[in-house]
């Protein structure tokens, strides 16, 4: 009997031990949840989720009308290692927004309002396979050194955005890097993007729906499939001279001609400075072997 009483408190404190804790890590409101995973797909948030479990690894945000992610209820999410925010309505204000994400392996923020990425943006994600960023329309920009830190990035998707160039060294510096979206993007095929295709030609990296990887301006190359589009740029880059081309090269060359012809005439002023000093100073040793004879 007094084992059974002794019993009784203990089973209070489990009991609400257990109340304590499913409050703690409750499933937010209109999303599912099970073990480590919460899904919120299609449930039209206007507002991140609150009281995600600490403990979930996959968390689903798409297809809502989220335009901002908090870093602070996020950072208390260390141990998300996959995150889905696809067809939402975030726009440029990402920057320092995965504090404390270190774990993250999968990114995904297609169908969004992307305007540009900064090393800021995804710097604290060390541990990012899979970045995709498809169908942003107005991603203008990637900084060059917006993917320094992410090492281990092996698949990046930027196709159908409103890029215009991609610096080379930005994914050339990626070790792990096997997959590489461009497609539909509106690339200015100038003499800067030369570098950039001729990396393509070289790289063993995969490039999905390549027929669609074309220039879009100028005129004269839209359509053009790189990397083919590398040859044709090496001809206008590399051989082809422009106006200011050959006035620059008139100018230099009427400088060097310039200069060689102050040259020659100072050579020649110090040539007949030196005979006239050496005929000088042998009149005067003829004139004084005269007086002394």
């Amino acid at each position: 009997m007094s084992l059974a009483g002794g019993s009784q408190p203990l089973r209070l404190i489990c009991f609400w031990g257990m109340v304590l804790a499913s409050e703690k890590f409750s499933c937010p409101s209109r999303c599912s949840c099970q073990y480590l995973e919460v899904n919120c797909t299609g449930q039209q948030l206007q507002e991140f989720p609150a009281t995600i479990p600490l403990d979930t690894r996959q968390l689903i945000l798409a297809t809502n009308n989220i335009s901002h992610l908090p870093p602070m209820e996020l950072s208390f999410l260390a141990d998300l290692v996959y995150l889905d925010c696809r067809e939402n309505r975030l726009g440029d204000h990402l920057d320092f927004t995965f504090i404390g994400m270190a774990k993250l392996v999968y990114l995904d923020l297609s169908f969004n309002r992307l305007t540009q990425v900064t090393f800021s943006t995804f710097s604290q994600l060390i541990s990012l396979v899979v970045l995709k960023m498809s169908d942003n329309p107005s991603l203008v920009q990637i900084e060059k050194d917006a993917f320094a830190n992410n090492t281990w990035l092996r698949y990046l998707d930027v196709s159908r955005t409103g890029l215009l160039f991609l610096h080379t060294s930005t994914v050339r510096d990626l070790p792990h890097l096997r997959f590489l979206g461009l497609s539909d993007n509106p690339w200015h095929c100038n003499c800067s993007f030369l570098d950039f295709t001729t990396w393509m030609r070289k790289t063993n990296i995969h490039f999905p729906d390549a027929e669609n990887i074309t220039c879009y301006v100028p005129e004269g190359l839209r359509g053009l499939k790189m990397p083919a589009v590398q040859v044709q740029l090496q001809a206008n880059c590399l051989t082809r001279l422009h106006k200011e081309d050959y006035i620059f090269l008139c100018l230099i060359g009427f400088c060097i001609f310039s200069a060689g012809t102050v040259a020659a005439w100072l050579a020649g002023i110090c040539a007949v400075i030196y005979e006239v000093h050496i005929a000088k100073g042998e009149d005067e040793e003829e004139e004084e072997e005269e007086t002394i004879t």
